[in-house]
């Protein structure tokens, strides 16, 4: 039997052109088990986001997304997709920035979150677009599941955030968060038999903050981590870097192969068989 599977990426600003030639070459680079008929969608409307099983949120201008999104009102049929649903979705710098339930260093009401990651991010964090960089990178998510995995991604990072805080896993909004200054929360959602699962760190990049700490102040994050650029809970994933500048598709091979194994399981389970996975801090409010 094939599994037909449609994967969405975010076409509303930035680079999302980039992803889909990156998502074609990953397609014909899987060679799985099961026979999947892939299908890439350019998303602008919440009925173009009804139709897929997975979203790619690119990278751009976080702000100019939110803001066109808002506009065309998709901001909430996005909330409900990534929070609510839990779809598979992946967010590349500016949207790392959008899936965060926190974002610093921005003022209040300038910036809507769609959120769906209990974290908070540090924007800008490397500094403004002349101090963009390339780094090699050691990825130890791709090191079973991925050909060449041993060789080192080329990361770009183009004004690129960092995760400051892994936050607790909360049932709705971050309260907390929202106290803090020049910091934007998403709002929460009336979420039922949501999974439950902690943030985990995928990658780092050491050393980065100690040679930049004199430009930008660092908070929140421990020495011997590292910045962290690459976190996932559950089915939402978010990079700092743009895989998708790079002729390099490991990480959307990756990917795709959580989106398939994601959609497997939703074929085989009721709501009723779901399980509420606590692991980690979780708390209300």
């Amino acid at each position: 039997m094939t599994i037909a599977i449609v994967v969405g990426v975010l076409a509303l600003q930035g680079a999302f052109h980039e992803h889909i030639t990156l998502l074609r070459q990953a397609i014909a680079q899987l060679d799985g088990e099961v026979a999947v008929a892939w299908d890439i969608l350019e998303v602008r409307t919440a009925t173009e986001l009804d139709r897929c099983d997975a979203l790619i949120i690119p990278g751009g201008e976080s702000t100019t997304v939110s803001l066109v999104a808002t506009r065309s009102n998709l901001l909430e049929p996005l909330r409900n997709f990534v929070k609510v649903h839990r779809k598979p979705t992946w967010g590349t710098c500016a949207g790392l920035i959008l899936l965060a339930e926190s974002a610093n260093r921005t003022k209040k009401g300038g910036q809507d979150l769609i959120g769906g990651l209990d974290v908070r991010v540090n924007r800008n964090y490397f500094g403004r677009q002349t101090e963009s960089f390339e780094a090699d990178l050691d990825l130890p998510f791709l090191s079973h599941d991925v050909p060449s995995s041993a060789e080192p991604f080329r990361g770009f990072f183009i004004r690129a955030p960092v995760v400051e805080e892994i936050l607790p896993s909360v049932m709705g909004k971050q309260t907390e968060e929202a106290e803090r200054g020049e910091t934007v929360v998403a709002p929460g959602k009336d979420i039922t038999n949501r999974w439950i699962s902690p943030v985990e760190v995928m990658a780092t990049l050491p050393g980065r903050s100690k040679r930049l700490a004199e430009k930008i102040e660092v908070a929140g994050l421990k020495e011997d981590i590292g910045d962290i650029i690459a976190v996932r809970q559950r089915n939402v994933f978010g990079t700092s870097f743009h895989p998708e500048l790079t002729p390099d598709a490991r990480i959307h091979v990756w990917w795709l192969g959580q989106v398939l194994e994601a959609v497997k399981v939703n074929e085989t389970c009721t709501p009723q068989e779901e399980k509420v996975e606590q692991a980690g801090p979780v708390s209300e409010s």
